[in-house]
């Protein structure tokens, strides 16, 4: 086998590594979720905010919430342990946070509230307590979206990683 038919060979393993989909086999058992509480649900001026649907495929909304925080570069600090958003401890809380996170800080587009199905747009506020979901506006979603460099980061990476199997064959 040649160096191109190899690195060839590993790209496309590397490819179908990141963008591998879960088995949906247990997609068809019914689970029980919770809404995440309502807040506020006063209408201002055309705000929108994007939540997590409630009875979708556990596995599906998992998927999402999986790709927010991590390609998506959601910021999910208030969702993990200890964070001012981790109560209640449920997926559905935890995705429409993260979702909600994501849709902000892409201006607020219909495509930026999909998720693969997972996700749903609302007029009602669904930040409670100490947990303040971002809004147009606010702080949170005043960061301009996220540069081209920190995206192509991960393409650097695998750049290296295929160079160096190169070197290495």
């Amino acid at each position: 086998m040649t160096k191109v038919a190899l690195v060839f060979k590993c790209s496309l393993l590397l490819m179908t590594c990141c963008f591998l989909v879960q088995d949906k086999a247990d997609a068809g058992i019914p689970v029980t979720t919770l809404s995440p509480p309502e807040g506020n649900t006063t209408f201002l001026d055309g705000t929108t905010w994007c939540v997590a649907l409630a009875g979708v495929s556990q596995i599906d909304l998992q998927n999402a919430l999986d790709w927010a925080c991590g390609l998506g570069m959601s910021d999910c600090g208030a969702i993990q342990e200890g964070g001012k958003c981790y109560e209640p401890d449920t997926l559905l809380s935890h995705a429409s946070y993260a979702f909600n996170n994501y849709y902000q800080q892409n201006g607020n587009s219909d495509i930026a509230c999909n998720f693969g199905g997972t996700a749903t747009l609302t007029k009602n506020n669904p930040s409670y307590g100490k947990c303040l979901y971002a809004a147009p506006g606010s702080d949170r979603s005043a960061t301009p979206p996220l540069s081209k460099h920190k995206s192509s980061f991960l393409w650097w990476e695998i750049v290296g990683i295929l160079l160096l199997l190169y070197k290495g064959s």
